[in-house]
């Protein structure tokens, strides 16, 4: 199964659009400078000139607060340089501009006279201005530019699990089912009495892990049910009396849980711990829970090679609950295995979300 390149479908949908910022940003810089500089009368000739020239001076500091010390000082949490910085940034552009102004536009347009549109301490503080309000427009951009990417990446996480689960699920299904044929096979072989109720079984089942359980949690008074039906269908091929013991200490039935992350243990203790009139140690299973606790233990006999089923789908059931385990549960489970010489016991603790 492919997992969802989440880094290849942000870059694709990438809200980080330098180009479409500095163009709005100077076009509206442009035509309020040019509304004051007119006086808010109709401008003329000398008016566009002086304030395009006036936004180029004034785009040298911003551009170099925007690239510069915003990403290597604001950014990092170095406050106190980056003031240091954007002090120095702003008395120095704005003194230059102060000087150069006028020099420049004498040279360039020398059939042009230029009015004193601003004087020194005002052309300092229109770059105050400037420089303070672009700082917070450029914060308030890459703030929406992180959170859109924020959100995106959490959907796509989100729609990743849901396939991952989708796709164990898929796998639960049908590996189960070929287990439960096999029963039914070995029962219609041996025309043992029992096969129309264990068909019966089967089917109620089957309907459970095919339809009842294509959900995000089911309670686990269904769970014990699934346990209990699997357990009666599987005494029709077995010829071990009491050969589950099975203890439920539950404090709310409703209690929720994953669907079908119980079965698969239950099924690996059948195939690895019981040989049909053999085997006298019984599979002991208990099912606790109390408030948001929840836990889950099986043990069986250890019965090394004795029983080992030999086709290479053995292990899908177990590899699909850790899968699974990750995935609903991270940071809320402890998966524990243990193997002695005589017994193999699991052991799954649950915390639910409150």
């Amino acid at each position: 199964m492919q997992s969802l390149n989440i880094n290849t479908l942000i870059k694709k949908s990438n809200y980080h659009r330098p180009l479409m910022f500095n163009s709005v940003l100077w076009s509206l810089a442009f035509l309020i400078l040019l509304f004051i500089f007119s006086k808010g009368k109709s401008p003329i000739t000398v008016d566009y000139i002086y304030t395009i020239v006036f936004i180029v001076l004034l785009a040298i500091p911003v551009s170099i607060n925007f690239y510069i010390y915003i990403p290597k000082f604001l950014k990092l949490e170095k406050y106190k340089l980056y003031l240091a910085c954007f002090i120095i940034n702003l008395s120095v552009s704005a003194l230059l501009g102060s000087w150069l102004l006028q020099p420049i536009l004498d040279v360039l347009f020398p059939n042009y006279f230029f009015i004193s549109y601003l004087s020194k301490p005002n052309i300092f503080l229109v770059f105050s201005i400037f420089l303070v309000a672009t700082t917070l427009l450029k914060l308030a951009e890459d703030w929406f530019y992180f959170n859109t990417n924020e959100n995106k990446i959490l959907k796509l996480k989100n729609q990743q699990i849901e396939t991952q689960l989708s796709a164990l699920r898929s796998q639960i299904n049908p590996h189960f089912l070929f287990n439960s044929l096999n029963v039914v096979y070995a029962l219609a072989l041996e025309k043992k009495e029992g096969i129309t109720n264990a068909i019966v079984q089967l089917s109620d089942i089957l309907r459970y892990v095919i339809y009842d359980s294509d959900t995000e949690r089911v309670s686990l008074k269904n769970e014990i049910k699934l346990l209990q039906n699997y357990i009666a269908f599987q005494n029709h091929r077995i010829e071990t009396p009491n050969a589950t013991d099975f203890n439920i200490d539950v404090a709310d039935e409703q209690f929720k849980i994953y669907p079908m992350l119980l079965l698969p243990l239950l099924e690996n203790s059948y195939k690895h711990g019981l040989i049909s009139g053999e085997t006298k140690t019984p599979i002991r299973v208990k099912v606790y829970q109390k408030g948001n606790q929840f836990q889950f233990s099986i043990s069986n006999a250890n019965l090394n090679t004795q029983n080992k089923i030999k086709d290479k789908y053995s292990g899908i059931g177990l590899i699909n609950l850790k899968n699974n385990l990750d995935l609903v549960y991270p940071n809320q489970h402890k998966f524990k295995v243990e193997e002695s010489k005589d017994q193999f016991e699991v052991t799954l603790n649950i915390t639910n979300e409150a």
